[in-house]
């Protein structure tokens, strides 16, 4: 009897086993609401994609891909509780999360609890800084749009007055300190450096201090919402400066928003995604369903295929095992390129370019490169 009762036991604890590894379970942790949202919807796409197609092509090491979904708003301390949330599910991997002051204090609740995390967006230099064995990022730093950006102002406008403006996130602050340490390596000092909230809507008094000052160029370090209200208030006000942002004007809606005033902004970004060979079937079939790729949904869809090529690599689900294998800097193939890591999860080939803003043949407000 209590032979049958242990070979019971054995059976059940199989079975259990089985079931438990049935499927791989993905967190995706992103601005579902708030002031990103748009840029979480274009994560949350891609994620989705990129799982139907690995999903219907036999999974990984033959196992199904579940997402499962966070929204952090844009709020630190809601992006941790996602984090806690996804480590009580039995989360293995994440994709996120966007904001780089969403990011940073996730990462550490995701590593405590055996979780690897693939950011598509989240740029402060941080976040693979602090020896953490979990974090990687499909996009680059912001040390490196930076230098693009603070290049381009010494070398374009030379003689000008340049004003810098952040939003006081780890985004915003941090790569609007990467500017103003160029431009003052090359001897030139702003002649304003005024920080901003999130969800601000009246800018008047910045206006005003820009206008005072004389300002000929607005570096701006944040997302396309302010910097959308700062450009078509300062048009409304009679302030005609350039504005020049990091990859977080990166959206459609910045040209909703900012209105003609978008017209001449400039911006680094790294090169458009959508225009590599390896992406047009991909984005073929995005357009097909009625939805534009643009910005950030094809690195959260590569963001997975890094993940899955970690798993495959090292023939384990093991996170940290995975870690290893990504951190072997071996080329991954994914939508968005080849792509190799160093062993602080940084890409080691990531490259940023200029976009300038004007009106498209279709009389839409589009960013292309500038030329």
């Amino acid at each position: 009897m209590k032979r049958f009762a242990s070979i019971g036991i054995a059976l059940a604890v199989s079975l259990l086993s089985s079931v438990a590894h049935a499927e791989i379970l993905v967190g995706v942790a992103a601005p579902l609401t708030g002031p990103s949202a748009a840029v979480g919807e274009e994560i949350k796409q891609g994620a989705e994609k990129a799982a139907a197609e690995i999903n219907a092509t036999g999974g990984i090491l033959g196992e199904q891909i579940t997402l499962v979904y966070g929204d952090d708003a844009s709020e630190p301390k809601q992006g941790v509780s996602v984090a806690n949330k996804f480590a009580a599910d039995g989360v293995s991997f994440v994709i996120g999360d966007y904001n780089s002051g969403v990011s940073i204090p996730a990462s550490d609740s995701y590593a405590e609890n055996g979780i690897l995390q693939v950011t598509p967006g989240s740029t402060n230099p941080t976040f693979t800084e602090r020896g953490l064995w979990n974090t990687f990022r499909v996009c680059g730093r912001d040390d490196q749009q930076g230098a693009v950006a603070g290049a381009h102002i010494l070398k374009t406008f030379k003689g000008k007055r340049v004003a810098i403006i952040n939003d006081r996130t780890a985004y915003g602050a941090g790569i609007a300190a990467e500017v103003k340490k160029v431009i003052n390596g090359g001897g030139v000092t702003e002649i304003l450096n005024e920080g901003i909230n999130t969800g601000e809507k009246d800018y008047s008094v910045l206006i005003s201090k820009l206008k005072q000052a004389g300002t000929d160029v607005i570096y701006f370090g944040g997302l396309y919402t302010e910097a959308g209200l700062i450009l078509r208030q300062a048009k409304d006000q009679g302030l005609n400066a350039v504005m020049i942002a990091g990859d977080g004007i990166t959206s459609a809606e910045f040209g909703q928003i900012a209105g003609k005033a978008a017209e001449g902004t400039l911006m680094t970004f790294a090169p458009d995604p959508r225009l590599k060979p390896g992406a047009q079937s991909t984005v073929a079939k995005f357009r097909a369903s009625g939805f534009e790729p643009e910005a950030y949904t094809l690195y959260a869809y590569a963001a997975l295929e890094v993940i899955k090529a970690g798993i495959e690599e090292s023939g384990s689900l093991e996170p940290q095992t995975v870690a290893d294998a990504l951190h072997s800097g071996n080329p991954i193939t994914t939508v968005i390129g080849d792509l190799r890591f160093d062993n602080k999860g940084d890409r080691t080939d990531e490259d940023y370019t200029l976009y300038v803003w004007k009106t498209d043949s279709d009389g839409k407000l589009k960013y292309s490169m500038l030329k």
